[in-house]
């Protein structure tokens, strides 16, 4: 019967329940012993295989184009009609391995992953996470369509942010930026309507699930074994500590440079925190050069993965130029039928979409390393450890940058480049904080929390806290409102210290590249290729780094990111 299963994307794009039906059905009916429970779990994964590469592909249409109004209904048909008995097929396959007692070789990380989703399964909760995933689609709605017309251009606000970041006067910087601003506080009440709207599903979610609150839930369903939400709390501690000094001073640096007091918003890129480019790189003209130069620098890294990114051009498998009613950030999400990666970005010519593709090309490799594992379970890795993938990747990636490597800079520039990574890196660690702290105060206080002027106070103190080094002075609404514009506390609550966890990771990944760069990608390759059929500190430890929270390893990690950047200042000044 399983051999029936179509094995292109053309053939069940469009299949509806009756069509999985019957093989969900036989799967249940057999029986299941140690003889027969491979091939049961090779079917079950075969099964499960199209069923999450429509899911993704019907999630990239919505993403690719927000206006699409067609790519919206079949996105949404799967939501209301397909999701409910394919959870609810799939939590039944669940019990009854675990009712089995099997325990199949490779498995122990699945089962205990199983354990818990079956423990949190309630199939009142399956209209409301349909209702939580068209919630997020109407986030991307808000921001897909927030344009503004420049010097009588219609841009979109990330086209914009590039000439905030790379304008010289900053005269029309800060013009550029006031009027991204107005536009972004134009929608404020939506995104607040919109922020109650997830609230109340995020609490009736754990309600149903038999939880007094949703991080107590979430924690749970991100599968979070390895860690407690004090160790993030002792993580924000020591950031606050070790890296905060820090990334003032590299602010104050930038006023130096600049020759002000005080560093504004309008000095800053991405998320505010990151310095304008003061030497602005112009890599490439177009995606086609952004790929060309890519492909040679992956295969200096590594002639497999070099491979494996060529097959995705190959494949028209990249979407990566930045348009109008285009869903915004940047992701890499995978077609198991396929067996292959799709990677989306918004590029618009600058470095940061450089680094933007290598990241996201991490995600692929892990992709490609781990379809030789047999069953779909074995490909779920945590992001606490599918970030280490893609944040390693922009370092390992980093000696490649010059055009004599293949790649998009001059000497002096690629040291430029690799300056702002290596700053960036620092100022990332406490903008995470902010976000991770800020969502644990969300989630502990839930009822102040839904009152979204309650969380304008909170995302100030936390932003003052950590990020102390850039002025907002008479910039109180859009300093405010910064929460908003940080999709992961609307779509994907509690997924974003997994970054700061996985730089820390990288960093020390790099730390070994520097001393050995053919090993340290070896023991990267061979971590990725782990799946999750081992723990999150083991595939660290396979890595070469260590898993951790504390002072000491993140002052080992700032200490060589600083020396770093000192030793190569006169090669990019």
């Amino acid at each position: 019967m399983f051999s029936s299963l179509p094995t292109a994307a053309s053939e069940f794009m469009n299949w509806d329940w009756s069509k999985f039906e019957p093989f969900y059905r036989e799967l249940t009916e057999r029986p299941l012993n140690a003889e027969n429970v491979s091939g049961w779990l090779s079917d079950w994964t075969a099964l499960t295989n199209i069923v999450e590469e429509t899911y993704a592909r019907l999630s990239v249409a919505t993403s690719q184009s927000t206006a699409d109004e067609d790519a919206r209904k079949r996105y949404f048909a799967f939501l209301d009609s397909m999701f409910p008995p394919l959870q609810i097929a799939a939590q039944t396959l669940k019990k009854k391995l675990l009712d089995s007692g099997l325990r199949p070789a490779g498995f122990d990380i699945p089962l205990r992953n199983m354990h818990a989703e079956a423990e949190l399964f309630r199939e009142d909760n399956i209209p409301l996470f349909t209702e939580e995933s068209k919630l997020s689609t109407q986030y991307d709605e808000i921001i897909g369509a927030q344009t503004v017309t420049w010097e009588g251009q219609e841009l979109t606000l990330t086209q914009l942010l590039g000439v905030i970041t790379q304008s010289p006067d900053r005269a029309v910087r800060e013009r550029a930026w006031r009027l991204r601003a107005e536009r972004q506080l134009a929608d404020r009440e939506a995104i607040n309507a919109l922020w109650v709207k997830f609230m109340n599903v995020r609490r009736q979610i754990a309600a149903n699930a038999g939880y007094s609150n949703y991080r107590d839930f979430r924690w749970k369903q991100l599968l979070r074994f390895d860690y407690t939400p004090q160790d993030c709390k002792s993580f924000q501690r020591a950031i606050e500590e070790v890296v905060v000094p820090a990334a003032t001073r590299i602010y104050q640096r930038v006023g130096k440079q600049l020759g002000v007091s005080s560093v504004r918003p309008w000095d800053m890129g991405r998320d505010n925190i990151y310095p304008i480019d003061l030497h602005p790189l112009h890599p490439f003209q177009s995606t086609a050069e952004l790929e060309g130069k890519s492909a040679a620098i992956f295969q200096c890294v590594d002639p497999q993965l070099g491979g494996y990114f060529n097959t995705m051009r190959q494949e028209h498998l990249l979407d990566l130029d930045n348009r109008k009613n285009k869903a915004p950030g940047a992701y890499c999400t995978s077609f198991p039928v396929s067996k292959r990666p799709f990677i989306f970005e918004n590029a618009i010519g600058v470095n940061d979409d450089v680094q933007t593709l290598l990241h996201e090309a991490g995600h692929a490799f892990h992709v490609f390393e781990t379809n030789h594992l047999p069953y779909s379970q074995q490909t779920q890795v945590g992001m606490e450890f599918a970030e280490v993938a893609s944040m390693s990747m922009e370092l390992l990636a980093s000696p490649y940058l010059p055009a004599r490597e293949g790649g998009f800079y001059s000497d002096q520039d690629a040291a430029y480049a690799l300056v702002e990574h290596l700053q960036n890196l620092i100022l990332f660690w406490p903008f995470m904080a902010a976000v991770d702290a800020f969502q644990h105060w969300v989630y502990e206080n839930h009822d102040a929390a839904t009152d979204p002027a309650n969380c304008d106070q909170k995302w100030v103190e936390l932003w003052r806290r950590f990020i102390p080094g850039v002025d907002w002075n008479g910039l109180e609404a859009q300093e405010m409102t910064g929460w908003h514009r940080k999709l992961h506390i609307h779509q994907a609550p509690f997924y974003y210290v997994e970054y700061g966890l996985a730089q820390l990771g990288a960093v020390q990944v790099w730390r070994n590249s520097l001393e050995d760069q053919a090993g340290a990608v070896a023991r990267y390759r061979k971590a990725l290729s782990l799946g999750s059929t081992v723990t999150l500190p083991q595939l660290y430890a396979a890595a070469g780094a260590k898993f951790a929270f504390d002072a000491a390893t993140l002052r080992m990690a700032v200490d060589l990111i600083e020396s770093k950047i000192e030793a190569l200042q006169p090669a990019h000044e």
